[in-house]
């Protein structure tokens, strides 16, 4: 049964405490204002809970809110903590819920925003006080992380998230441990990422009846621009070699220039090869080349046909630059089957033959992982190594840099310039939507505006053939 009694904040003049329902002013009408006491659920530490809420201006408005809340407490939905804290609840509720449902690479992108922003940046408020401007406030904070102007003095906010990075621990590796964090910028579609988080543990709260309003969901986010690929064509590459600047972040070689890169291989007699052919010529995504299962393809080393089903293991959109628009792959749906060409079914065929011989020469030491790409004695690669020793290649050839993720953008832009179908090209590359496709690729290799451009022209009847002029 609720407690329901008039309280009011003045205070003893000796301890300084609120006197609460001692005050002997409350026998008057206008002092004061209306509470209930109530019995809660346990707290999330099990502890009893017996909260105050108010004010109401009238007690018969106090009498019908206590009703609510004791038949919710009754029919055991849950009530909301008035003191529990956004980033206790966050780590105590959230991300455990979170960890047993998601794979470990998305799993760590939630921790790494949590600790490394949300809990540092808010977590002191309570969680049915956070609002959007709070949100707002902290990721103008997190912004400056890496662009703080010269002179100026850091936020108490930017403080506490600059505190948060001294004491985290940094890898490269992709580790599944916890409280292990990728060292990234902080771009605006990085923000848009973090608060994806908040906005789906302030919905859980909803859901779970602790909160009525989710907070994240209005908050003015920076806008976070697509990067297009753009291709290396000869005047680019010539400044390039000039000031060892590239024309945008997100570059692509010509069909010439991936040649070019394949040729090295070969002449340095790549151990590798097989994989960056595969990833080059089929656009697959770093996670799903090191995760690709011999289980998963199937090959007529005869009529040298053949295909791979994939699924993306360890997403490469966690890393910061890959493609952020994609949705990862987390369900069973999110397989998808890439066609073999004659040439990667022989290559795929002559590197299972070596991998054989590797387990021979390894005997007891092979690993058995069942990976396709793996160490010479069976073990799966380190996800990273694929992309670092990418870089090393690279250099090595003497072409201009991309990243081991603009092979995948490599692929799209030679599979449209070969005269595939663009809605054949987003599905063999596995985009969710085909506008993604359409938009990122349409017009990024010469050849491909060339092409439009002369059919343009070619269309229009002329008197004279040839000419520019009536």
């Amino acid at each position: 049964m609720a407690h329901i009694a008039k309280r009011c904040n003045c205070r003893d003049p000796g301890t300084g405490r609120t006197l609460g329902t001692k005050c002997p002013h409350l026998a008057k009408r206008s002092h004061g204002a209306w509470w209930f006491r109530y019995e809660a659920p346990p707290g999330s530490d099990g502890k009893r809970r017996r909260p105050w809420a108010g004010p109401f201006d009238k007690k018969s408005e106090a009498e019908a809110e206590a009703k609510k809340r004791e038949s919710s407490a009754a029919s055991g939905v849950p009530v909301a903590d008035g003191k529990m804290k956004f980033g206790v609840y966050l780590e105590s509720i959230f991300l455990p819920v979170k960890k047993a449902k998601l794979k470990p690479s998305t799993y760590r992108s939630y921790e790494e925003a949590v600790r490394l922003y949300h809990r540092p940046g808010l977590g002191h408020l309570r969680l049915g006080d956070v609002r959007e401007h709070h949100f707002e406030q902290l990721y103008a904070a997190a912004a400056q992380i890496n662009n703080l102007p010269e002179g100026t003095k850091p936020s108490e906010m930017l403080r506490r998230l600059l505190a948060a990075r001294a004491t985290a621990t940094w890898t490269r590796d992709g580790e599944d441990s916890p409280g292990l964090f990728v060292r990234r910028r902080v771009t605006p579609a990085r923000i848009h990422r973090i608060h994806a988080v908040a906005s789906s543990a302030l919905g859980m709260a909803v859901k779970r009846k602790i909160l009525a309003h989710n907070a994240a969901t209005h908050v003015e986010l920076p806008t976070a621009t697509r990067r297009k690929p753009v291709v290396w064509t000869p005047a680019r590459i010539e400044t390039w070699k000039r000031t060892r600047r590239r024309a945008a972040p997100v570059m692509v070689w010509t069909p010439e220039l991936a040649g070019r890169f394949l040729d090295f291989l070969v002449d340095v007699e790549e151990r590798l090869y097989p994989l960056y052919h595969l990833v080059t010529t089929r656009g697959l995504r770093r996670g799903e080349a090191w995760g690709a299962a011999w289980d998963n393809v199937e090959m007529d080393l005869k009529q040298k046909t053949g295909w791979i089903a994939v699924r993306e293991d360890e997403s490469a959109a966690d890393t910061e630059g890959y493609d952020t628009a994609e949705v990862s792959v987390k369900s069973e749906a999110g397989w998808r089957t890439v066609t073999l060409d004659k040439v990667n079914v022989e290559l795929l065929g002559s590197w299972r033959a070596r991998q054989a011989a590797e387990q021979l020469a390894a005997g007891p030491r092979w690993d058995g992982s069942g990976r396709v790409f793996t160490t010479e004695d069976g073990a799966p690669l380190r996800i990273d190594y694929i992309g670092d020793h990418f870089d090393v290649l690279v250099r090595q050839a003497g072409l201009p840099p991309i990243r081991f993720h603009d092979l995948r953008h490599c692929a799209a832009t030679m599979m449209l310039a070969a005269g595939v179908d663009m809605k054949v090209v987003s599905a063999e590359l596995g985009h969710s939507k085909y506008a993604f496709t359409a938009d990122t690729y349409a017009a990024v290799l010469p050849q491909l505006a060339q092409a439009a451009a002369e059919a343009t022209v070619a269309i229009i009847p002329r008197r004279r053939a040839g000419s520019g002029n009536s």
